[in-house]
């Protein structure tokens, strides 16, 4: 396959130190000093779904709510772990004791005023088998939460369990709610954040108001409204014709042109996040290793970058964060070996034509059903012939994620940074991301022994190999890391501070829109 177009910017630059690598054109009309006012329209390239920001899986919920909610801590651009709602912490010396000083005056959107209660309480709701939380088991080694004072929570573990303060760096485990606010949470999430929560139509737009008694000062706008417009070319279109003050996930095909328009504002960083093809271990042709490695050689990775993303990424073999420790950069996808693969299917009882599979992808993606409209010629030659079914976001996240009802699909994961989010969710059998329904003992052991491995680089080297584990069983087939991009009219300030340094979320606390 020709390449569509060269990718921008050297690979060295963009694996270098700085994770924000975009740069956004000087535009000789922006005001340079911010100014307060306006509601900033977001075309948002999801759809949200369920606003409980403890059940939510979805980025594309958690990019809206990252603007309701705060954590407990956070990070800075560089991943290291710093206070939020809490004004300091300490860990004890045997990792076993975390103490937080918590921010005095916070306030939540109804009104109330933080203490160590709220903190408990959400610590303890996300625990909770019944709430149904996506990083429950965050806290599977907690013993007690103890609250001496309002302004003091003291975290007790049963076992070391070394990621877990980076792992309350992320709204899920982290986010701090009203106590006893759980059951409102889902339609009217009430946080603490920069914005309030006004109203949701769902598949259409959410509406956010400034929170003027933010602890960090309020922000510059009066509102943001997210648009939700998944089609990419609506979302162009919307911002070309002034009815989007900014839109994410330029078109991959369109994002030179946007970038040659001296009339708009471009940002793009380097990874918003990483793909990979999922084959559902319960499906009996899958629980064989070898036809999971033969559908692995069939696929021409680079081609489908070119294809499906104009190269807006970067292949790998790895899903770990590029910058991390952890990234495996010695590891190589397979390479593309359809008649290998044939002969390796026929070796394990499905020879040519045997083969019928269902391929779901969601239109939440519309990058995912070019990728599976590709995947279709090269599986006909492998002798495998590949449907495509075509679902909504919700039908996709009810029949894929929920119910586990598909054969083969394809998804991607955002501000999966922290390595034991990723490798314990996304792999482990218990893993709260696990719906391919993998189970690896070696895996499994190896998960659990880094949580109590203390030593940053022994724990990158299990992480290493859990990743060398997951390419030679073939569990899953890593593709690539796709490149961000915001597109903006002049008039908007701000955007250097949109991208949270997980590269995923959004926060529209410095953002302004021009008088």
């Amino acid at each position: 396959m020709m390449k569509r177009r060269t990718f921008l910017g050297s690979t060295t630059a963009l694996f270098g130190t700085t994770l924000f690598t975009g740069a956004m054109p000087l535009v000789a009309t922006a005001q340079t000093e911010p100014v307060t006012g306006g509601t900033l329209i977001w075309g948002h390239s999801e759809t949200t779904q369920n606003l409980d920001m403890h059940q939510t899986g979805t980025a594309s919920t958690g990019r809206v709510l990252q603007n309701v909610h705060n954590s407990i801590v956070t990070v800075d651009k560089d991943l290291k772990v710093i206070p939020m709602l809490a004004e300091s912490f300490e860990q004890s010396d045997d990792g076993l004791t975390y103490s937080f000083k918590l921010r005095p005056g916070v306030k939540f959107h109804d009104g109330s005023e933080m203490t160590a209660e709220d903190v408990k309480y959400s610590f303890e709701r996300c625990a909770d088998p019944a709430t149904g939380a996506v990083n429950f088991e965050v806290f599977n080694a907690v013993d007690t939460i103890e609250t001496p004072d309002d302004m003091t929570v003291i975290v007790k573990l049963k076992s070391v369990n070394a990621p877990f303060l980076s792992r309350l760096a992320e709204n899920g485990a982290g986010v701090v709610m009203p106590a006893g606010s759980g059951d409102v949470q889902g339609e009217t999430p009430i946080g603490c954040g920069p914005f309030r929560f006004v109203s949701r139509e769902f598949g259409n737009k959410v509406e956010l108001a400034r929170f003027d008694d933010y602890w960090d000062g309020p922000a510059y706008l009066d509102g943001v409204t997210a648009r939700e417009i998944p089609e990419p070319t609506v979302r162009l279109t919307g911002l070309r014709t002034g009815e989007l003050h900014m839109i994410n996930d330029i078109p991959a095909d369109r994002t030179q042109e946007i970038e040659d328009d001296a009339s708009l504002q471009v940002v793009k960083w380097f990874p918003l996040n990483w793909d990979f093809v999922n084959l559902n271990h319960t499906f009996e042709p899958f629980q064989n290793p070898d036809v999971r490695r033969a559908f692995d050689m069939i696929i021409d990775k680079e081609a489908l970058l070119e294809g499906a993303l104009w190269g807006q990424g970067q292949t790998t073999a790895s899903p770990s964060y590029p910058t991390s420790a952890s990234y495996d950069d010695a590891l190589t996808q397979r390479a593309q070996d359809i008649a290998a693969a044939k002969q390796m299917l026929a070796d394990a009882g499905y020879p040519e034509g045997s083969l019928n599979i269902v391929f779901k992808a969601t239109t939440n993606y519309p990058y995912h059903i070019e990728s599976a409209q590709i995947l279709v010629e090269w599986f006909r030659e492998a002798g495998v012939t590949l449907t495509i079914e075509q679902l909504t976001w919700a039908d996709w996240l009810s029949q894929c994620w929920v119910d586990k009802d598909y054969q083969m699909t394809m998804m991607n994961f955002f501000t999966l940074w922290e390595p034991d989010f990723l490798y314990y969710s996304l792999w482990n059998s218990t893993g709260a991301f696990n719906y391919r329904g993998i189970s690896d003992p070696e895996i499994d052991r190896m998960t659990e022994e880094a949580r109590t491995t203390v030593d940053p680089a022994a724990r990158a080297e299990i992480y290493k190999a859990v990743q060398q584990q997951i390419f030679d069983q073939a569990h899953d087939i890593i593709l690539w890391f796709r490149n961000g991009s915001i597109g903006a009219q002049p008039g908007v300030g701000g955007l250097d501070t949109v991208v949270h340094p997980n590269g995923s979320n959004f926060n529209f606390h410095k953002v302004w829109l021009q008088a």
